[in-house]
């Protein structure tokens, strides 16, 4: 390259389809016990709320619990841990929020599900997040985090002060970096393997107000992951003028722009677009977001262009919105409620989340998006790209 860029990582997020399920039984001693517990009033045994607690997003693995907690504070959970610690015959306890995981994580076959968006109204982690609404606080941080703000801030878990955990011996533990740092950074991004997260201490920002969407279109996968390290690489975290959002993803030939990201483009410019996937069978977006407000409306277009000079995007092929700023954090949901209205959100979803070194970045476009994501067409789900800073 022409310009040394610091050591960069790419997050590869690559969704599918695929079915497989396991065996189910039941413990109806252990119910028994359960119902005599203090938390007895706030477990569930409703059939609904256990098929819902024997599903995840990914629909690949079905675990039947016994109940489903519905905690009011972290005591009701640190009494349920407890009853199984202390139990002859200890069970499984698995603590779910919106449960987006793909494989089971938020599952307890023949234990109970704690639900934790019972508690977002108290003490709990059951509040929203930005970027996608509806996950929670607690579902992220014990999955890490990765999204387009990775490259600025790092991921979710590099951006916490504190956290309370119940671990699997039923004790309240409050950590940070400086205080039972062990535990503090097991529980961040262990799956909840480590305890339960039940207050998290996190820095925040005011919310923008609307925001520059820009996504650009590339054929040539050098060019696309060049212009992603400059654009990350010209990026401080406290500069005003920065980029605010930057993701990557695929457009392969699946001979329509019928997809979760179709309704960005113009009406008028899709049938260029397709006709241009077609051709090379593989498209590369680079889709950024600059922020702004009343103060920095009139010097958002400049910085923006600003950001974009030097970029090797195909001529024509730049597309532009501007658009509140909830819209922007809407934009999968609103593709989610289209694709639940067709009946296609409740079926199988593996997602595959890979960290790829610079190095072998290229490598891994020529054997895996063109020649096996491409040509066995394994998914018509999304395939996103977020490059980020080694140091982050």
């Amino acid at each position: 390259m022409a310009v040394a860029l610091p050591s960069f990582l790419t997050a590869i997020m690559i969704m599918s389809r695929l079915m497989a399920f396991i065996g189910i039984t039941r413990n109806n001693d252990m119910s028994s016990k359960l119902q005599a517990l203090d938390i007895a009033p706030k477990l569930s045994y409703d059939p609904s709320a256990i098929e819902s607690a024997s599903q995840d997003f990914g629909h690949i693995v079905k675990a039947v619990p016994q109940a489903v907690l519905l905690p009011s504070s972290p005591w009701d959970i640190a009494s349920l841990v407890n009853f199984s610690y202390s139990n002859s015959v200890p069970f499984s306890i698995a603590a779910r929020g919106n449960s987006h995981s793909v494989n089971g994580q938020a599952m307890a076959k023949n234990g109970v599900v704690i639900d934790m968006t019972s508690m977002k109204n108290g003490n709990g982690t059951g509040i929203r997040i930005a970027n996608y609404l509806y996950l929670t606080v607690g579902g992220t941080l014990s999955n890490a985090g990765i999204s387009g703000q990775t490259f600025r801030y790092g991921p979710q878990i590099s951006n916490v002060y504190e956290i309370d955990v119940i671990t699997g011996t039923a004790d309240f533990v409050t950590c940070s970096p400086n205080n039972n740092s062990d535990l503090f950074y097991a529980a961040l991004g262990g799956l909840g393997q480590f305890g339960i997260i039940t207050r998290a201490r996190i820095p925040l920002e005011p919310a923008p107000k609307r925001v520059k969407w820009v996504r650009m279109l590339y054929t040539d996968f050098s060019d696309f992951t060049r212009d992603q390290e400059l654009l990350i690489s010209k990026n401080g975290r406290n500069d005003n003028k920065a980029l605010n959002y930057l993701e990557g993803s695929l457009l392969l030939d699946q001979g329509s722009l019928d997809n979760w990201r179709s309704s960005f483009f113009p009406p008028q410019d899709q049938p260029k677009i397709i006709s241009l996937i077609t051709k090379f069978h593989i498209v590369y977006c680079l889709e950024i977001v600059k922020h702004y407000d009343g103060q920095t409306k009139t010097t958002v277009d400049k910085d923006l262009q600003q950001l974009l000079k030097g970029l090797s995007y195909l001529p024509g092929f730049m597309f532009e919105k501007d658009a509140k700023y909830e819209e922007f954090l809407n934009r999968v949901h609103s593709e989610e409620l289209k694709l639940k209205a067709k009946g296609l959100w409740d079926v199988p979803h593996p997602w595959l989340n890979l960290f790829i070194p610079k190095s072998k970045i290229s490598d891994f476009n020529d054997g895996v998006f063109k020649s096996i994501v491409l040509q066995r067409n394994i998914t018509t789900g999304p395939v996103l790209v977020y490059p980020m800073n080694r140091k982050k």
